[in-house]
């Protein structure tokens, strides 16, 4: 058994789409990044090597490569995923947190959850998405951000 921790955050700027777990939210604002900046493939892909000690997302693909310019981090998120497999284990379960004042997320949950397990090719109840705000605290309660917390466990079914 191998337990991962990840972590990421993203500026809200006007101009760019808000993407979480691979899913389109309708928002005023976007996460700023070198890819779509989807803080919640981000936190599990961190979580996903941290497990294995192989790094972080930074290291398998720089924000100083133009060919992940704009990328959707489901293709990152599937590279990551292929990378696990690579070291022969499994994921047994993702839990994550996106912490956020605004937008209201609950009813995007189901979506992202669908959209994470399709892309790491598992079932859907092996992973949790969680939404919180902070109560107005922060530079997420101030909605400057949008942040996410992921922990994983991988199990090697050797």
């Amino acid at each position: 058994m191998r337990v991962g921790n990840g972590y990421d955050v993203h500026k809200l700027v006007k101009g760019r789409p808000l993407i979480l777990g691979g899913v389109s939210i309708p928002h005023e604002y976007g996460l700023l990044g070198h890819s779509d900046a989807d803080v919640l493939s981000h936190a599990i892909s961190d979580a996903l090597l941290g497990a294995l000690s192989l790094g972080n997302i930074g290291d398998f693909f720089p924000d100083t490569d133009p060919k992940y310019k704009g990328i959707s981090s489901l293709i990152l998120l599937k590279e990551v995923r292929q990378e696990i497999d690579r070291h022969g284990y499994k994921i047994e379960n993702i839990d994550s947190v996106l912490v956020a004042q605004r937008p209201k997320l609950q009813s995007y949950i189901s979506s992202m959850r669908s959209s994470l397990a399709q892309t790491l090719t598992i079932d859907t109840n092996k992973i949790s998405v969680k939404a919180t705000t902070t109560e107005a605290l922060g530079f997420e309660g101030r909605e400057e951000g949008i942040s996410c917390h992921a922990v994983v466990l991988l199990n090697s079914p050797k």
